[in-house]
């Protein structure tokens, strides 16, 4: 047997041997074609319309909600009336208490709808179409501490970053704003199956970052500055992108001789820290080179120049080619002794930059470039106010032109970007905490947002082609 239902939803039984002319002179099948017919007549006549009362709740959505600090996701808001003022705010409670956020104010198309990766911000945080705003457009949140920085400590846990739809144009001092949707994103370091390892051997201290897999890995050896301590988290992201990874510790860390405020190591520490890598039964031998920033620049050179190591290849962000202290002290290297090239100025903070001009340079200490063997990438921020990096990156290409090597030199440039030139969506900081003791300290470290922005993530792409180029092939 056939079923056919009715409009009355009552079911009509049709004998399988019935001809279509009995069929459609059944009662309830011309019930059905009548009623058709009407609802079609009032349809072409305009005076009937489909309606539904329901309507979706407002929508936030990201994805990927987990990813690495390097990848860029996308940000959408649904079900929203056409052509209305919304604003979408992001929020992250750092490991150490503080609260940094950022806003974004748009208008829904005319489909109620917002894409971040496709409409402009016309307030809050940053201008224009920037995909992920919310992200490097964090900033302390009103009444925090003075001079934060924003610095992953546990690269085994994920920034948790809170992102809301936010009911008009609002801006973070408006404490009542209505929440019309929210979803929280996971922002990682580590990806998963990378290894870390605490790093205490023959009195070197470190961290060792292994990818996923059995290996050999080419392989990274990374330098901070003389801020100090041991900093994971770039060597943990460069160890997702399939690089092994040792974070050095060279200062300021419980671990090393004292006093703290000195480096107390030499160049055999360096030297075996490089080898302590080379030398891991998962690591190509042949394939190793060294990441620094700052003052780790002038230690990666010197390590490279006096061919102690050989290093595959150099990637060097906004530091010195020689030094303002005299590095053969016996005692080691005092960080705030000589003050004679600092510079205080916006609201009494301290500038570095004076320091590592050529000019200042302690006599002996410009370090021998011409004898450079290996590919270098030198990255400069124009708006760097800690480090000349600028007339650094000058005097370096000068000195290799002469001796017939400008070749190896790759140099980037990003106008408006500041000294801290760090992964992708990282939030800027233009000044930060130096020290406490003897008295609280502020440096500057330059960058303005947008560009500075940019610049992380122009910079972070040809890093990782860079070290594709020279650590893979």
């Amino acid at each position: 047997m056939h079923l056919f239902f009715s409009t009355d939803r009552k079911i009509i039984l049709v004998r399988a041997n019935m001809s279509l002319p009995t069929i459609l002179q059944l009662p309830e099948i011309r019930k059905f074609f009548t009623l058709h017919r009407k609802l079609e007549s009032l349809h072409h006549s305009g005076t009937a319309r489909c309606r539904s009362s329901y309507r979706p709740a407002p929508l936030l959505s990201a994805s990927p909600v987990r990813a690495l600090v390097d990848e860029q996701i996308i940000i959408k808001g649904d079900f929203l009336p056409s052509h209305c003022p919304v604003t979408v705010c992001s929020r992250l409670c750092s490991e150490d208490g503080d609260v940094w956020e950022a806003f974004a104010h748009y208008n829904t198309n005319a489909d109620g709808t917002i894409n971040l990766s496709r409409d402009h911000s016309v307030g809050g945080s940053y201008m224009g179409c920037e995909p992920m705003g919310l992200f490097w457009g964090l900033q302390p949140a009103p009444g925090a501490r003075e001079g934060l920085r924003l610095r992953k400590i546990n690269v085994t846990t994920p920034y948790k970053v809170h992102l809301s739809l936010l009911e008009g144009h609002v801006s973070s001092s408006v404490a009542q704003a209505t929440e019309l949707a929210a979803v929280t994103t996971e922002r990682w370091y580590t990806a998963p199956g990378v290894r870390r390892t605490d790093i205490r051997h023959n009195g070197v201290v470190g961290t060792l970052f292994l990818p996923p897999g059995p290996g050999p890995f080419p392989a990274l050896l990374d330098l901070w500055g003389i801020g100090g301590g041991l900093v994971e988290y770039r060597s943990a992201l460069l160890a997702s992108r399939g690089y092994a990874t040792l974070s050095l510790a060279y200062s300021r860390h419980k671990d090393l001789p004292g006093p703290q405020k000195r480096i107390n190591v030499g160049g055999s520490y360096f030297k075996s820290a490089f080898h302590l890598i080379q030398d891991h039964h998962q690591v190509c031998a042949n394939r190793v080179g060294i990441i620094s920033l700052s003052f780790g620049v002038f230690l990666a050179l010197r390590l490279a120049i006096q061919a102690v190591v050989k290093p595959s290849c150099l990637i060097c962000i906004n530091g010195p080619v020689g030094g303002s202290i005299d590095i053969s002290n016996s005692e080691g290297m005092d960080f705030d002794g000589d003050k004679t090239h600092w510079l205080y100025e916006d609201q009494n903070h301290v500038s570095f930059r004076n320091v590592s001009l050529p000019t200042n340079f302690f006599p002996g200490t410009i370090l021998k470039m011409e004898n450079l063997a290996c590919p270098i990438m030198y990255i400069v921020g124009e708006d760097d106010l800690s480090t000349s990096s600028t007339e650094n990156a000058n005097l370096l290409e000068e000195t290799l032109r002469a001796a017939g090597k400008s070749k190896l030199l790759t140099r980037l440039s990003y106008p408006g970007a500041g000294h801290l030139i760090e992964p992708p969506y990282s939030p800027s900081s233009r000044a930060s905490l130096w020290s406490i003791k003897p008295k609280k300290l502020i440096t500057l470290w330059g960058g303005h947002p947008a560009p500075h922005a940019a610049a992380q993530e122009d910079a972070w792409k040809k890093i990782l082609d860079f070290m594709e180029s020279n650590l893979r092939q």
